[in-house]
């Protein structure tokens, strides 16, 4: 199972590149929810913790929020740009990568989120949105099994 889970994580960051339509060199990615899941600031075994380095492997520039676990993650995912909000953290962004389905993050205006935002691309690893809803606030959105 551990195998298949490492796998699974591995796979996020080539579906972000597919959603891009290309490779993450040069681009900002914004990465929401750091902890293993929400209510918790428990980073242990949390996918970002995977995510976020083959990100920046491949030449992305990453920002990150999460309500609760900043502080556990930050020693652990040097490089990151560490935002205080999850507008903030799309500010400029080419893609916005939901990784912890937060309340919060549930109840973002889509709209803001997207007028904030460089890019267009929303890659919802959590499915937190409806596919209709994000696009109808303008984005090109890619979900898990949709």
């Amino acid at each position: 199972m551990q195998t298949v889970n490492t796998e699974r994580k591995i796979a996020m960051a080539g579906r972000i590149e597919r959603a891009l339509g290309g490779p993450l060199a040069g681009k900002t990615v914004a990465v929401l929810g750091l902890a293993f899941k929400p209510d918790t600031d428990d980073v242990r075994e949390a996918p970002s913790l995977t995510l976020i380095p083959m990100l920046q492997e491949r030449g992305a520039k990453v920002r990150g929020y999460d309500p609760h676990a900043r502080e556990n993650a930050e020693a652990l995912l040097p490089g990151v740009v560490w935002c205080t909000s999850a507008l903030e953290a799309a500010k400029q962004a080419d893609v916005t990568v939901v990784v912890t389905e937060w309340n919060e993050l549930r109840a973002l205006d889509l709209d803001r989120l997207k007028a904030s935002m460089r890019g267009n691309v929303l890659v919802d690893l959590r499915n937190v949105y409806l596919p209709a809803q994000a696009r109808a606030a303008g984005f090109t959105y890619a979900g898990i099994g949709r």
